[in-house]
């Protein structure tokens, strides 16, 4: 059963072994995303990802595909690997659905918050600054004026 619901911006597809769909390779993965083949190989040992192996090529399904998708969205938004890895996990469960949409939530208003604090710490830092080099200047052009 494929889970889609882009109103939300990810979707998920299912793992069945037996799947008629498009595969990819990896070269084909990491061109689409912009990525190297030995990022797509490191989720692959972290679990996130999961290919067939046919000999030693690995062919991705489009559950792969979906899911390195929601690996970089994630990463983007500055989940880490774990937190990204919990979030495909509970969306994976059969009633996966709601859960993976509370978590989500609550991992979103935790980075929010610590966005808003770098924020803050940078405006903060950027006002120290502006303070420091006026007092420089003023220092400078009373060395100067003499």
């Amino acid at each position: 059963m494929e889970q889609n619901d882009s109103r939300y911006g990810f979707s998920a597809a299912s793992d069945s072994a037996g799947m008629k769909g498009k595969t990819y390779s990896i070269s084909d993965l990491s061109k689409e995303f912009d990525i190297t083949p030995r990022s797509i190989r490191f989720y692959e040992d972290q679990g996130l990802l999961s290919p067939v192996r046919k000999g030693r090529q690995r062919v991705f399904r489009d559950r792969d595909y979906v899911r390195l998708k929601l690996i970089l969205r994630g990463k983007r938004l500055g989940f880490t690997l774990a937190e990204i890895k919990e979030i495909i996990e509970l969306y994976d469960m059969e009633s996966g659905g709601e859960k993976q949409l509370v978590y989500f939530l609550d991992k979103i208003r935790q980075r929010r918050a610590s966005l808003e604090q770098q924020m803050q710490d940078i405006e903060d830092t950027l006002q120290d600054m502006k303070s420091v080099e006026r007092r420089v200047k003023k220092a400078l052009k009373e060395i100067r004026g003499r």
